[in-house]
């Protein structure tokens, strides 16, 4: 495996792993029900939280860890020049989907949960009844799961393309191998003996023909 693909990998799944990490700390930060202070029988206060920054930064760097995987493949339309197996090219192409869903619900899910943490003083009515909104639990660490599963399926899909990749051009840009390399090898010339040429007479060749 090349160099750029082991390096795309780990700072694909450092992000990756950045952004679970940062998403399961908001789940853990987030408000709960019994945090919240009733000023009055219809306005309420919510304290300070960490979840906000924490899930704005498991969004960014999910939306990062994303962009770099596409970037690094590039178009994944262009599989006449490849040469990757029928298989491998369904699993590359379920795993780009499968990515893109999953990147999508969970930054939705961060976004949101990041959002609605973020209160001050606010009330809500509903069929006549005052009560404080607080995130569900779980809003934080479903994203958390989700942005792990993207980033893997990402990084399968993105292998499985520069495999194709290197298969299609294993000598990299140089179109012949063999063009600007030096001759090593030597002519060879016959060995030159030191015996002089023998002279057979005419006559003696004629008599050897008819004999």
């Amino acid at each position: 495996m090349e160099k750029k693909v082991i390096a795309v990998c780990c700072v694909v799944g450092f992000l990756g792993l950045l952004s679970a990490a940062t998403a399961f700390a908001a789940e853990a930060t987030r408000i709960k029900g019994y945090q919240i202070q009733f000023i009055s029988p219809n306005q309420c206060t919510y304290p300070r939280s960490p979840a906000l920054p924490l899930g704005l930064t498991a969004a960014l760097t999910l939306m990062i860890s994303q962009i770099l995987i596409n970037l690094s493949t590039g178009c994944i339309c262009c599989r006449r020049n490849l040469r990757i197996p029928d298989a491998s090219w369904t699993v590359a192409l379920a795993c780009f989907v499968l990515s893109w869903f999953t990147y999508l619900i969970a930054f939705l899910l961060l976004l949101t949960g990041a959002a609605l943490n973020d209160q001050r003083g606010e009330e809500s009515v509903y069929f006549g009844t005052y009560y404080c909104y607080v995130v569900k639990p779980g809003v934080f660490a479903g994203g958390a799961v989700l942005s792990l599963a993207s980033v893997a399926f990402g990084i399968i899909y993105y292998i499985t393309i520069m495999e194709g990749k290197n298969a299609s051009n294993p000598f990299g840009n140089s179109s012949n191998p063999n063009q600007g390399a030096i001759a090593m090898g030597q002519p060879q010339i016959p060995a030159q003996t030191g015996q002089d040429p023998v002279f057979v007479h005419e006559d003696t060749y004629i008599r050897r023909q008819f004999t």
